[in-house]
């Protein structure tokens, strides 16, 4: 084979070689390109996935250790006279407008301390008829203006005064001991919630009716 026809035979098959790759080509670019990405459908059965419950929230913190437990005599609205009352002697009667949070045999010397039920300034701090000493404080409970009312308290063991605020959960002070604290009552804590912003400190009112304008701590828990 003389080098003429070589580069003759080289040549052709370096053109067969261009003329593959642009048949390739041109196949290749024939083809229906891939749809665009599209969401998975799930099957009609599936189901969306359930979201986790939320921890229920208490509306109020409570105002002493262990509350719950220590509402063993005077609950919200229990009627009481000197003849049925569970604490005896008793020198009052009607509906009760709050609750009594008592203490124990063992605490009877022991500095007890009580708590805000919510956030709210102090209005009130002062001795009055039936608490001995009682604070009084401003706060918004569901979706509404009160004031809170705190009695049998000692006075020296709160710091804070009129006009000061007070969060939810923080301690106020100490439970009153002495008679001129619990002006001769027990010792024990009593919590009040009056609708709206005048101050009210009843302990007791006459008619059933006229439990409307309290609110029950233990109903907010």
């Amino acid at each position: 084979m003389t080098n003429r026809q070589k580069i003759g035979l080289i040549v052709l098959i370096f053109i067969l070689l261009i003329a593959a790759v642009i048949s390739a080509h041109l196949r290749s670019g024939s083809q229906t390109p891939p749809p665009p990405d599209v969401p998975v459908q799930q099957p009609e059965d599936a189901q969306a996935p359930t979201p986790s419950p939320t921890a229920s929230i208490k509306t109020l913190a409570d105002p002493i250790a262990d509350a719950q437990s220590r509402i063993t005599k005077k609950p919200f609205g229990i009627h009481i006279t000197p003849a049925t009352s569970p604490v005896q002697p008793e020198r009052f009667s009607g509906y009760h407008t709050g609750t009594d949070f008592e203490t124990t045999p063992a605490e009877a010397d022991a500095a007890i301390p009580f708590y805000a039920i919510c956030s709210g300034n102090i209005v009130a701090k002062r001795t009055a008829s039936g608490y001995g000493a009682v604070l009084v404080q401003a706060c918004n409970i569901a979706d509404q203006p009160v004031t809170v009312i705190y009695g049998h308290v000692s006075l020296q063991s709160i710091a804070k005064n009129i006009g000061d605020a007070l969060a939810a959960g923080e301690q106020i002070g100490i439970l009153g001991h002495s008679p001129d604290e619990t002006d001769g009552e027990r010792k024990h804590l009593h919590v009040g919630i009056h609708k709206g912003t005048a101050i009210n400190i009843l302990g007791y009112v006459q008619k059933p009716a006229d439990l409307d304008g309290w609110l029950d701590w233990q109903k907010l828990q």
